[in-house]
Formats: C-alpha cells, structure tokens, sequence
C-alpha cells in the first residue's frame, strides 16, 4: 500500500517526500513536492557549549515582524516532520499556501541583521534518482548570537539577488538588512529555521552526531523570539492544539528507546554515503500533528527510507528500558483526521489525529543494550507471529 504526498518542502537540497504511514493515493490530491536533505556547514555557525536558556543578551530579543506574510499563508507546519532523507524529526517550520499555489507571498528578516551566506540550490536528492532545483538559502545574523535561515526562496530581493552565487554554488556575502525588509518571494512553501548559539537543546544526548547539521542543537522554540501579537498570529497558523505550538524534533531520554539512533559506523547524521546519508538513521518519536501517535521512521526499510504508525499504539517509547527485553512494533501505515473527516493537508486545521490502519507492513525489533546502544531488526512483510527473534542480520545503533 503506497501512501500519500504530503505538500511539504524542507531542508536545503530537496528530495521529495510524502506523508509518513497514510493511505492510498488520491488522483484528486496534490502531487508530491520536495522535503530536504543537509548542505555543508555554513561557516557562521558553529557549535560551543551554551546556556540552558534562550539568548545570549540581557534581554531576551523580541522580533517585531513575522518571518513572512503571515495574511498570506494558510500554515505553519511545526517542528517534526519525517519523511523521505529527513528520517530524523526536522527542526524547522514550513510556512505554506497550496490553496492558492501561485499566490507570491513576501519572506522578511524578522529583526534586523545582515545576510552574510547564500546558496544557490541546484539539485534534488531523493531516494531514488535525484533532480533538478533552482531556489535559495539564506543566514541572516542578529544580534545575541542569533540566526535565521530560510529555504527554498525562488525569488530574492534585488540587493541581495545582486551577490548571490550562481546555481549550484555558496557565497559569503555582507548584506544588511532591516526589521521587516523584505528579503525575497516564495509560492506554496518556505522553511524557516531559527538558531540561538546561547541555546542547547536537551533532547539530542550526544551533540556531537550533528557534526554534519550543527545549528541543530541551538535550535529553541522559535515562538518564544517572537513579540506576544506575531507569536499569537504564528500560534494561529499551527496546526497543533498542545504546547509547543512550534512542534518539537528532539525527543531523546538516556536509557530509554524514544529519540534518535544511528547506526553504528556510519557516522552519525552525516551518514556512510553522501548520496544517502538518512539510510542509517532511525527514529523512534511521535507525530508532529498529534503527539498521541507513536511514530517509527527508518533510514531504510526494504531499500527505501519510510515512516509508520505502531500497531495498537503501544508500548510507548519513552517507557522502553533495557529492562524492557525485546520489543516487538508491527508497522502499519497512518492517516490523518479532523472529526470524522480525512484531512486535506494543505488546509489549515486544528485537532488533526492520527487513525493507523490495519494492514501491517512489516515488523521492528528493539533491545536496548544498554542506555546508548540498541539492537534492532527489521523484518519487512512479515507479522509478529512470523518472527521468531533476532537474526544475525541484526544491526546496532548508538546515541
């Protein structure tokens, strides 16, 4: 059973993406666009030990302007979309209008700042054959060790069109830029990532495994930068009913299976092979719409990355010890809801929740080793009650 797109874009090179666990195709449905993959370090941010709390002023800073149109969206996706090479939970939202696909919404700086790197996107790298792309990404510094960067703009402002790169290629550059200047044009979809180098997130154990993507252990919840009118207008947005209206991408707890995992000797998120480096990532989380649904999204089931739902729902991760022995998940794939309704996915909604299926596609064994090491295999096609135990075909994972 294929399941559907989900219309999202993400992180730097693109690749495409659908949604995690869902049903079958719809010809009416939207066709499928692209979730990103990782680019290399951008030389502005760097990776140091911080504090436990949001900035690195006196005061904590306050942007004044939303980091788009916020009258022109119809959503902000939160923090934790998995699909396709983001195995892991992202750690950026994406602000969106497939309602209206041509509609050209601005992007701003939310405070004021200097663009000081840009890259010019130029190829899609998928599971599967890779394609082509022609859109942007840009750092803006602020003030307190603070950053914003934005993803997948197609169309930049002229000051700063003037010195990007050609397609393909990265460049510092020296561009400042004011509170609310707008700095491009996008349609359908932006991603919006904000870091804060005086922040350490507490739910990636071992920072080091981010080597490859190091902002992503400053990121804090994005709301919170943001003054009380444009958060509540950003809150609007959100699909989620819950705390954090931002989402959330970092769930690990020592000794405990929830989290992220890599495989052993593929060097953590950077990965074995550039070309997929998701393939030995797995995660072991919770949907980013309703945070009831337990969610395992596996760098490689059957040769291809994908996300399913947990038959029954249970046992939650988080209570998953060595204690525990071997864990059984049989896979199925999800959907979303709204009342009795099936979600969209392009049209801004609240109290979405997950419905699994009940065709199992296959099942996961888990043991925790001990509290940084996990054994784990993978059975695709089969049920509980065709799996005997682990294989020699089992494979390690560590945090």
């Amino acid at each position: 059973m294929r399941r559907p797109t989900l219309i999202l874009l993400a992180f730097v090179t693109a690749c495409s993406a659908s949604v995690p666990g869902a049903s079958p195709v719809d010809p009416a449905e939207p066709p499928a666009t692209t979730v990103a993959s990782a680019l290399p370090t951008p030389s502005d941010v760097v990776t140091e030990t911080a504090q436990t709390e949001p900035g690195a002023c006196t005061e904590p800073i306050q942007f004044e302007f939303a980091p788009v149109d916020l009258d022109s969206v119809e959503m902000m996706v939160p923090f934790g979309l998995m699909a396709d090479s983001h195995v892991t939970p992202v750690d950026h939202q994406y602000f969106q209008n497939f309602k209206e696909p041509d509609r050209r919404i601005e992007v701003y700086s939310p405070g004021p700042g200097t663009v000081v790197d840009i890259q010019h996107m130029g190829q899609i790298i998928v599971d599967g054959e890779n394609r082509e792309a022609d859109d942007y990404r840009l750092v803006i510094e602020h003030d307190c060790d603070i950053s914003s960067i934005f993803i997948h703009i197609p169309e930049l402002a002229p000051k700063i069109a003037a010195v990007a790169p050609p397609i393909g290629e990265s460049a510092r550059v020296n561009v400042p830029v004011d509170a609310g200047e707008p700095i491009g044009v996008f349609t359908r979809n932006v991603d919006y990532n904000l870091v804060d180098l005086g922040y350490t997130v507490e739910g990636l154990l071992v920072p080091e495994q981010y080597s490859r993507e190091p902002w992503k252990v400053h990121v804090p919840d994005t709301l919170r930068y943001f003054t009380d009118p444009i958060r509540e207008a950003m809150i609007a947005k959100s699909p989620r009913i819950e705390e954090p209206f931002a989402g959330e991408f970092a769930y690990d707890i020592d000794g405990r299976l929830v989290g992220n995992w890599f495989q052993v000797g593929t060097n953590g998120y950077a990965g074995a092979d550039p070309q997929r480096y998701w393939a030995g990532h797995l995660s072991v989380v919770y949907d980013l719409f309703d945070p009831s649904q337990v969610v395992v999204s596996i760098g490689t089931f059957d040769g291809a990355s994908a996300q399913f739902g947990v038959r029954g729902n249970a046992p939650d991760p988080a209570g998953v010890t060595v204690a525990s022995g071997v864990i059984a998940y049989e896979l199925v794939d999800y959907d979303y809801y709204v009342a009795d309704e099936r979600w969209d996915r392009i049209s801004l909604a609240k109290g979405i929740r997950a419905v699994n299926y009940d065709e199992v596609r296959g099942v996961v064994l888990f043991q925790l080793l001990d509290d940084r090491r996990l054994k784990v295999e993978i059975f695709p096609g089969k049920t509980a009650p065709e799996v005997d135990g682990f294989t020699a075909a089992a494979l390690t994972y560590e945090r």
